[in-house]
Formats: structure tokens, C-alpha cells, sequence
């Protein structure tokens, strides 16, 4: 069973914060299963976004755990992140947008795949 998206949002958060991370959730999506994005703003202009990693990236030995894929090998400028957030939320109204502010682009998506 998959934790509620608020209380992975909630955990997610709490994890940014022992790290000094500053992090907030900017849209509050469906509480249940609303797909979450995540965007790293790098405070020079630039950001990364994450978003859900598609259906295919899970196995069935590991249902539970949510993974995330960068939208963007590189970091980009913040203006096409956020028309990015805009085209997602019009496609998807259930979505949350987290944000976090690290200059180094620190997120902590990539542990659950160890």
C-alpha cells in the first residue's frame, strides 16, 4: 500500500528541514493519490523539477515507494519550470508542486533506490 501523498509530502518536507533545506508546499493537491512534483529552486534563477517517474519505472516487488525523475538532465531557467508546473496542473488538477530553496540542488529523491 502507497502512503497518502500528504503524508509523503509531509515526511519529504521534515526530511528537507533536518538538512537546513528550506521547503514548503506551494498547491495542495488530492489528498489520497494526487501525483506529486517537486521543484528545486537553485536561487540564482535556475531550478530543477522533478516529477512522478511513469508507471513502467516500478516493479511489483516494490509498489510502496514512489520514485521521481528529473524533467531536465540540467538545470534550467525558473520561468520554464514554471510554465511546466502551469501545463501540469492543467492536465492534472489533483497535483502538488513542493518546493525547496539549495543553492547545491540538494533533493533526496534518489535514496529510495538504493
Amino acid at each position: 500500500m502507497r502512503l497518502k501523498s500528504s503524508i509523503w509530502v509531509a515526511a519529504y518536507l521534515r526530511r528537507c528541514q533536518t538538512e537546513g533545506i528550506f521547503g514548503a508546499v506551494r498547491r495542495r493537491g488530492a489528498e489520497e493519490a494526487g501525483a506529486v512534483f517537486i521543484k528545486v529552486a537553485l536561487l540564482d534563477g535556475n531550478a530543477l523539477l522533478f516529477a512522478p517517474a511513469p508507471q513502467t519505472v516500478y516493479d511489483d516487488s516494490r509498489p510502496a515507494e514512489r520514485f521521481f525523475v528529473p524533467t531536465s538532465p540540467q538545470p534550467v531557467s525558473e520561468q520554464s519550470v514554471e510554465e511546466r508546473l502551469a501545463s501540469e496542473i492543467r492536465f492534472d488538477p489533483d497535483a502538488w508542486i513542493v518546493e525547496t530553496e539549495d543553492r547545491a540542488g540538494r533533493h533526496f529523491l534518489d535514496l529510495a533506490k538504493s
